[in-house]
């Protein structure tokens, strides 16, 4: 099966340069002119999506060569960007920053050759003239797998300032796409770990969007955009397809979601539910019970930190998840999840599941990890490697009681995690299509406890 699907990836020299507002406001701009756009993001990241949701009206996903595989890359992009006019791919960091000793892993350069796309860079002008040329030509230049189709210049302080960057550009014979003036900051506030959730804050998030997309459309060309878009190559992948689990009675798995578990990759869902599963959110926020009927939990991460008191004061909600889980129902939780899981957080009573104690920390953990199993669980049998993300500033101190989740190979040697009955806990962020049989696994423990 050869596809074509019109597409370019955002990219920008490093972090800060204004690759969210760009990629954001083109999925908003397009999406308004009536096209089916998909909207995706290279790398973990959680928060950049649920911007991109609400400017296309489609979920928002990731493509991170590190978590799934470069094999998955293409496959993934496909079945996201299936029936749409346009793909727009928000890049990660710098173009050629990856996985931390891996080469290009994971990095928007290898992301871009892996789908055959156009590169649009996006450069902070507000330092510059003509000097803007050496940079984007070195960019050009490094790795002659990448295309570079144009510039987006951002933070351009005039008329006269855009005319000299233009002027330097033309000589380098890249063509300018936009050039945005320097503006007041556009409504997405950040805290600890980066830009607060757009389900945090639906109705300013829906006003920042549409800021991000009147600022694009004012200054880009979005024709010239669109050309080169349908510019990419086919792509010879087939579409990636949550395995189907034979027919039976649907279990229902109840997923967290609501303010302060915000994080998920679409893809579980479609796993859990491909595997057997009727998949029902609930609001640990509001919901005082689980979802009737429920045979397994999984709880994802977020913000629970943030939340605390609110979460300690559901009470009827608390006791529900404990007693789903002491009686041996699966249950995955990944980071925030872990969080709730534990007797207390900064002080406030949390569910008492795991024989341990969180608070919050000064001190960043960020990175991705390669784990194994440690012993069989709900998600895998023992030995299995997962590959995952971690990404907090919170310390969990445990009691006794339960077995280690993963055993951590790089970048450092530990364990991690926990395991007790049906529950598996965990720092780690993983991405269950990189293995499939997770959700299978955990959907016939749904059955069988």
């Amino acid at each position: 099966m050869v596809t074509s699907v019109p597409r370019m990836v955002i990219a920008a020299p490093s972090s800060g340069s204004g690759k969210t507002t760009v990629a954001t406001g083109l999925m908003a701009a397009f999406a308004e002119r009536g096209m089916a756009v998909s909207p995706h993001k290279v790398g973990p990241d959680y928060i950049d999506p649920g911007y991109h949701a609400l400017a296309t009206g489609r979920a928002g996903r990731n493509l991170d060569a590190y978590l799934c595989g470069p094999e998955l890359i293409a496959p993934l992009f496909l079945h996201g960007a299936r029936g749409c006019d346009l793909a727009v791919v928000e890049g990660v960091m710098g173009m050629f920053d990856g996985a931390a000793g891996e080469g290009e892993l994971a990095s928007t350069a290898q992301v871009a050759k892996l789908l055959r796309a156009p590169v649009v860079l996006v450069v902070d002008a507000s330092s510059q003239s003509r000097s803007v040329a050496a940079l984007v030509h070195g960019f050009a230049s490094w790795d002659p797998g990448v295309r570079i189709g144009g510039v987006i210049l951002n933070k351009v302080a005039s008329d006269r300032h855009e005319a000299l960057l233009r002027e330097a550009l033309e000589a380098a014979g890249v063509p300018v796409l936009g050039a945005l003036r320097r503006a007041s900051r556009i409504g997405t506030p950040s805290r600890h770990l980066g830009l607060v959730p757009a389900a945090e804050r639906r109705a300013e998030a829906v006003e920042a969007v549409a800021a991000m997309a009147a600022q694009v459309r004012e200054g880009c060309d979005l024709e010239a955009l669109l050309g080169l878009a349908k510019s990419a190559g086919t792509l010879p992948d087939e579409p990636w397809e949550p395995p189907a689990a034979a027919t039976g009675a649907r279990e229902v798995v109840a997923v967290a979601g609501g303010a302060a578990f915000t994080f998920s990759y679409a893809e579980h869902t479609e796993l859990l539910t491909a595997a057997g599963a009727d998949v029902v959110p609930f609001d640990p926020l509001r919901d005082e019970q689980l979802p009737e009927g429920t045979r397994g939990l999984v709880i994802g991460g977020g913000f629970p930190e943030v939340y605390a008191a609110e979460l300690s004061a559901n009470e009827p909600l608390r006791k529900a998840v404990a007693d789903l889980a002491l009686g041996g129902a699966p249950v995955a939780a990944e980071c925030a999840g872990l969080l709730y899981l534990c007797r207390e957080l900064d002080g406030q009573p949390m569910c008492g599941v795991l024989d341990a104690r969180a608070r919050m920390s000064e001190r960043l953990t960020l990175g991705y990890r390669d784990a194994v199993a440690v012993g069989d669980n709900v998600l895998a049998p023992a030995g299995t490697r997962m590959r995952g993300h971690e990404f907090h500033r919170t310390v969990v101190e445990p009691g006794a009681g339960a077995a280690p989740a993963w055993g951590v190979r790089a970048p450092d040697r530990r364990v991690e995690g926990f395991v007790q009955q049906g529950v598996h806990a965990s720092y780690l962020h993983t991405h269950w299509a990189a293995v499939p049989g997770a959700a299978h696994r955990f959907v016939e423990r749904c059955r069988t406890s």
